[in-house]
């Protein structure tokens, strides 16, 4: 199951920035994208994301998956299609094989919520003025 290993590099890389990041709280929500050609399963990455998260700063973070459609280009003809799953990478109007994926393999984080250090010990604003 290579899902627990990508949730413990997600975990990694967020512990790498929050220590960087002067003020950083507690992890709320990690958002990552994800290529239907990635093979990873979101269901299965959830559940090693919640096990993993256990004694780190991201312990309760909710992890959001954004799909990715595999899309690609015809070199020759330059259409661009939806692969689909499983991936048809011949070129649908000139059946060409010179074949370019333009999307579809990421995995990438692309948000990261934290809490405010800061919201327990700030005044509420007065509505009277």
């Amino acid at each position: 199951m290579h899902e627990m290993s990508i949730a413990l590099a997600v975990i990694d890389q967020v512990e790498t920035a929050a220590a960087q990041t002067p003020d950083a709280g507690a992890v709320r929500s990690v958002r990552l994208r994800v290529g239907e050609l990635a093979g990873v399963v979101p269901d299965s990455l959830a559940f090693c994301f919640e096990l993993a998260c256990a004694g780190t700063l991201l312990e309760g973070a909710e992890l959001l998956t954004e799909p990715v459609p595999g899309r690609a280009r015809c070199t020759p003809c330059a259409h661009e299609w939806a692969v689909g799953m499983p991936p048809r990478l011949s070129c649908p109007e000139c059946r060409g094989a010179a074949v370019e994926l333009i999307s579809g393999r990421e995995l990438q984080i692309a948000e990261v919520r934290w809490e405010d250090p800061y919201a327990a010990t700030r005044e509420p604003i007065s509505e009277e003025c």
